[in-house]
């Protein structure tokens, strides 16, 4: 008989089994009732009917039941308990040592080593973070889920998914770490309007599709930023968090050839920091209408890897005069540093003027997708 018919015939007997069983106990509970009535006002009524059906029902569901259980996967007939003694067949037995076995017929004692693998081998894969929806803005999704932060305490990392992440499900983005320079708050808490540009600069085929990471920044001072240019080594970029965040997407692997920051504003001088200080995670960094201490800066890129390069870009609107001479100052005093901070390649760029604020913000992010997107390709 061909193998399909072996599974659909004893399951055509056993739905007919249960049918009749099920319509047999419907009968019995029918006359139970019935006799219960009967036996309340005193007519006389017979028991053994009764018994019979029941026990023809039970009869009926018991054989559906094993002509189901001889079906299921993995349990064909014949094949009842024989997992177990293919798995004991299967496994490696005593060696015996080719020497060994001409010279003496025995086999000598195996190295622990080689009769255990090593645990190092079989270590588990970290856990994903559970991130939950909390948003759709700008087309894609918004995530949220707590990360320990650099001291152990648990922060909120915010992440958001271009809608490119759910039509292209075999493809693998590249990161942007979004700054905040306000306490306690992820940058899209004070600047909701980020992810617009950001994705407006995908439609616009400036750019690829990006995966956007924005954690919490740490509390403690009014202005977290000033801590990171102070200790580029606080940047919100940790361990903890990159591994949360490619465990959890698909993501390019973490590193300075996919992963690039992001600040715009009060959060600017965090990503200006990043990008000098630690271009060993970041490939490249945009800061959008910052005010910068060039001081500061200038001595947190004189302390990055002497082999490494910092790629920054210092954007400004062409009407904020006091955002565009910061990041004049802050350009002049990298290329007059010492060391990596003076290898750095620093652009300032003072061209985008529009009718609104809100709308030079998204275009200076645009701008700045851009750049992190052509730099991050060229760093490949």
């Amino acid at each position: 008989m061909p193998r399909p018919l072996l599974v659909v015939v004893p399951l055509l007997l056993a739905a007919a089994a249960a049918a009749a069983g099920l319509r047999l106990g419907r009968a019995t509970l029918t006359g139970w009732r019935d006799l219960r009535s009967a036996r309340t006002y005193g007519l006389a009524a017979e028991q053994r009917p009764l018994l019979l059906r029941a026990a023809a029902a039970v009869l009926c569901l018991v054989c559906a039941a094993v002509l189901a259980a001889a079906v299921l996967p993995g349990r064909a007939p014949g094949t009842w308990g024989r997992s177990r003694h293919v798995a004991a067949e299967a496994a490696p037995g005593p060696s015996t040592a080719p020497g060994a076995a001409a010279g003496t017929g025995s086999a000598g004692p195996q190295p622990a080593a080689a009769a255990q693998p090593s645990a190092a081998a079989h270590a588990a894969p970290p856990a994903a973070t559970a991130f939950t929806s909390i948003g759709h803005p700008a087309e894609g999704e918004l995530m949220e889920a707590s990360v320990p932060g650099p001291d152990g305490r648990p922060r909120a990392v915010r992440v958001w998914l271009p809608a490119q992440y759910r039509t292209d499900e075999q493809a693998r983005f590249p990161v942007i770490v979004l700054h905040s320079g306000t306490p306690r708050k992820t940058a899209d808490a004070d600047l909701p309007d980020l992810f617009d540009g950001i994705a407006s600069a995908v439609k616009l085929g400036r750019s690829k599709p990006f995966l956007v990471v924005a954690p919490e920044a740490p509390s403690g001072t009014e202005h977290p930023c000033e801590l990171v240019t102070a200790a580029p080594q606080a940047v919100a970029d940790d361990a903890a968090l990159r591994t949360a965040v490619t465990t959890a997407f698909r993501t390019l692997s973490a590193g300075p050839d996919s992963w690039g920051a992001l600040g715009v504003e009060a959060g600017a001088p965090c990503a200006a920091a990043a990008g000098l200080a630690r271009p060993d995670l970041y490939g490249a960094a945009a800061a959008v209408s910052g005010r910068y201490d060039t001081a500061a800066l200038a001595e947190a890129g004189a302390e990055a890897p002497a082999d490494s390069t910092g790629r920054l870009l210092l954007a400004a609107a062409k009407a904020d005069t006091a955002g565009v001479g910061a990041a004049r100052t802050l350009q002049a005093a990298l290329h007059g540093g010492k060391g990596p901070a003076a290898r750095a390649d620093v652009k300032v760029s003072d061209i985008v003027q529009d009718y609104t604020q809100e709308r030079e913000r998204l275009r200076l992010v645009r701008v700045a997708v851009q750049y992190l997107a052509d730099t991050l390709d060229r760093t490949r």
